[in-house]
């Protein structure tokens, strides 16, 4: 199967996790039946400066964000650091994160939600 680029949903989001600003997802899968039931969000995010995806725990399932471009400030279960191109944080069931953009590049990263 093959899905070309101009087939991918985009998705916009404002105030997201009462995170300031709009987040858009181009949506890698549609449905959680193409993660085979394990996983529910596979994404590719952008955050334009001075946009966040604002703090929040996960509850049954974990999420990947791998930074494919740009610079954010990561809350790691309330530990901040800052997260370049090629790192990649991971928050697991029961603990929480948010991510900002404070830069004037835009930040790209995928999301990868899987259950526990």
């Amino acid at each position: 199967m093959i899905t070309r680029k101009d087939e991918h949903k985009i998705d916009t989001a404002h105030n997201l996790f009462g995170g300031n600003g709009e987040i858009s997802f181009t949506r890698i899968i549609q449905m959680p039946e193409e993660l085979y039931n394990k996983g529910r969000v596979f994404s590719i995010t952008t955050l334009p400066k001075g946009s966040e995806l604002g703090w929040h725990i996960h509850k049954g399932d974990g999420e990947y964000y791998h930074i494919l471009s740009g610079e954010a400030e990561y809350s790691d279960n309330g530990n901040t650091v800052t997260l370049h191109a090629g790192d990649t944080a991971f928050c697991p069931d029961g603990e929480g994160h948010s991510i900002k953009n404070n830069c004037d590049e835009p930040v790209v990263f995928i999301a990868l939600v899987i259950y526990n």
